[in-house]
């Protein structure tokens, strides 16, 4: 573990501290792991430690603890990293302004969402539309719940796939699909001997949950499936991505909620149950949200992809006023 004796920053902080540092520090904080920021980044792991060494040393404090199972914000580390991913943010929301300004004409979508594209119904519908119009560039910008609805009121982002509510009051939505809710536990917690698991099982637990999405949606069905207080877990808000969540499920330190794409992860000392009541399964519905002042064809297009692939947003679809376009399949 790297030791810092607190000092001022470096006054030369604000010219050797460069975009790849933040988004370094970033890309480790998601990860909660240096070896797995580098993969995602395509660096190498000596380089990618060495830009997070740097910018510590030039702000004079510890942004990391290390230990054996990877990486964990420290409190300055939580503040510092909340402007830095800010920052890295509004550079790419820059860059995507840009060329939305320069390809309007030669079609291109831009998407954001938050949850996993690794499976499931969301890479499913981006492959298929890909597959049909080779020629529209597609664009994915990945954000928290905030940041995405800034994202489509100034333009940059021309849709949003989020679940549960919508980001804008004034957004234009259809339904796409829904998720089966699951527990997360440690490999060895007494409940991942089950099957399923009833949200009644729940009661005696500490919940961990992020404050980025879906925090906000698993809180709220955990309020609705056990109404009485006294049958609720305790419930601890971390400021901090989903990698670092399930760490600390592995390190025991509490359980938590995810949907069935995050089972790809196949992470180690996580492991996913269903979680069921009375009634069966529960889900959390996906849905798209868009401006209704958006001209843009290409977003015409895939909205009439989804009206096929999605029969509970067919009939709303057709009822829609959209710019009309068409494009050529391959």
């Amino acid at each position: 573990m790297h030791n810092f004796h607190r000092r001022r920053p470096s006054l030369q902080a604000s010219k050797a501290i460069e975009l790849k540092h933040l988004r370094s520090a970033v890309a480790a904080a998601d990860c909660g792991s240096f070896r797995q920021a580098a993969e995602l980044l395509g660096s190498q792991q000596s380089s990618l430690s060495r830009r997070i060494g740097e910018i510590e040393h030039h702000l004079g404090v510890a942004i990391f603890e290390r230990y054996s199972g990877g990486v964990r914000p420290t409190r300055s580390g939580r503040c510092i990293l909340r402007l830095a991913r800010t920052i890295v943010e509004e550079f790419d929301a820059l860059v995507s302004t840009a060329k939305s300004v320069q390809n309007s004409e030669s079609g291109r979508l831009s998407v954001g969402f938050f949850t996993s594209l690794s499976a499931g119904n969301l890479q499913n519908f981006l492959l298929e539309f890909k597959q049909r119009y080779p020629q529209i560039e597609l664009a994915t910008i990945e954000r928290s719940r905030t940041r995405l609805a800034a994202a489509l009121r100034s333009g940059v982002t021309d849709m949003l796939i989020v679940p549960g509510r919508p980001p804008l009051l004034d957004a234009k939505a259809l339904p796409l699909w829904s998720e089966r809710v699951l527990v997360a536990l440690p490999q060895d917690h007494i409940l991942s001997s089950r099957e399923t698991v009833n949200w009644i099982d729940l009661r005696k637990e500490t919940v961990l949950l992020s404050y980025y999405d879906p925090g906000a949606e698993f809180e709220d069905l955990l309020v609705a499936k056990l109404a009485s207080p006294g049958d609720r877990p305790k419930i601890e808000r971390h400021d901090v991505s989903r990698g670092i969540i399930n760490s600390l499920i592995s390190m025991r330190a509490g359980i938590s909620l995810a949907l069935e794409s995050d089972i790809v992860a196949n992470l180690a000392g996580v492991t996913y149950r269903e979680l069921r009541d009375n009634t069966g399964c529960s889900l959390l519905d996906f849905w798209v949200y868009w401006r209704a002042e958006n001209e843009n064809p290409t977003l015409a297009v895939f909205l009439q992809l989804v009206s096929e692939r999605s029969p509970r947003a067919g009939s709303d679809v057709d009822a829609l006023s959209l710019p009309k376009h068409s494009w050529p399949q391959r």
